[in-house]
């Protein structure tokens, strides 16, 4: 909320729109911020990004993770790459127009993206004024400054298997949870197997892995070496491809484990963030790709908020600087040349789609 106070004094200025987007609890804030007229064919320009980082506890970094270190070539900071970088950009371009807007400028920034897309999500479910937004968007994801049109979806499942708990020195009293959670991990891994066979729509835009992959990522159960454990709980995530439906992924879950195992367990979504796919020849995309000179289109494996965006009507592209690679890890780092190209592509864009009469 800090965050969102400070973009809001920093761009609230005669002819700027501003509308928070709370968060159910009131906790945290979503951000639209428009200027320019709006058209009723929603031409214009929405530049987006995520406000919240990862944690920065490593003890690798070099300096503070949160105060930018001006590097020369580089900014060093949590968060310079993926992507507050690419959100100074955006503020600062409709904070100060090289020009007036004859067509809507707009800033969609979200909170929770991390964690779950939650922020995108609610803003594509519930905004009011999404339907008055420019259609055209682009997500500032740490592309190293390719045009990505394609991304996978990240579905996160909690699989919590229950036992009996008893002293351990009278098992035949209890019943143990981590040994059928075991074997629902085994039923789990030949699924992965099956479903790393399958090449499911749009493979081809995802040659590195073709396939929705699965992933048990984190295991927990019982409580001490003397105590029948009574519960194990499993989270999964699985990367779904554009056209998947995560309801009929959950049912294969269900079915694989409920074939392993006879004790009771749940199985509960934690979160969905969808895939995205933007046509090649749609108008955001070719017109990045020409700005650029890129020919042909790319892909990430990543979720981002473009999944609920597109679903709310929104056609996404991601594209920023920064690279991938050195996102969520210590001495994160944003190459100043990118920077600085990025801000110039935007400023084509932004002539392009919101300037030109």
């Amino acid at each position: 909320m800090p965050l969102a106070d400070f973009l809001c004094d920093y761009l609230e200025r005669p002819g700027v729109r501003i509308v928070r987007h709370l968060s159910p609890d009131g906790a945290k804030t979503n951000l639209a911020v428009s200027a320019g007229p709006e058209h009723e064919d929603r031409a214009g320009l929405v530049l987006s990004g995520h406000m919240d980082v990862v944690p920065a506890a490593e003890p690798e970094w070099r300096s503070d993770p949160f105060s930018m270190a001006d590097a020369g070539d580089r900014y060093v900071g949590r968060g310079t790459a993926d992507m507050k970088g690419f959100l100074a950009l955006a503020a600062n371009r409709l904070a100060a127009p090289s020009a007036a807007f004859h067509r809507q400028l707009s800033l969609v920034f979200t909170y929770d993206e991390e964690v779950g897309t939650l922020g995108a999500r609610h803003f594509a479910e519930t905004f009011p004024g999404a339907a008055r937004l420019p259609r055209d968007v682009v997500i500032g994801e740490p592309t190293s400054l390719r045009v990505v049109r394609a991304h996978k979806g990240m579905l996160r499942l909690r699989l919590d298997v229950r036992g009996q708990a008893a002293h351990s020195g009278y098992p035949h009293l209890g019943r143990s949870a981590i040994e059928p959670a075991a074997r629902a991990i085994v039923a789990l891994s030949a699924l992965r197997r099956e479903l790393e066979a399958e090449r499911p729509p749009h493979a081809e835009e995802f040659p590195d892995v073709p396939f929705a992959a699965l992933n048990v990522g984190t295991v927990s159960g019982g409580s001490a070496v003397n105590v029948i454990p009574d519960h194990c709980e499993m989270q999964l995530g699985i990367r779904l491809l554009p056209g998947m439906q995560a309801s009929a992924m959950v049912e294969r879950v269900t079915r694989a484990v409920r074939a392993a195992i006879d004790e009771p367990f749940t199985l509960e979504q934690i979160s969905e963030s969808p895939a995205m796919i933007a046509g090649v020849d749609a108008p955001i995309h070719r017109t990045l790709c020409e700005l650029v000179g890129q020919r042909g289109s790319h892909s990430v494996m990543f979720a981002t908020d473009a999944g609920w965006l597109q679903r709310a009507g929104f056609s996404c592209v991601l594209f920023g600087p920064g690279s991938i690679e050195v996102a969520h890890r210590p001495n994160e780092f944003l190459p100043v040349a990118e920077f600085r190209r990025a801000g110039e592509v935007l400023d084509e864009l932004i002539d392009r789609n919101c300037v030109r009469a």
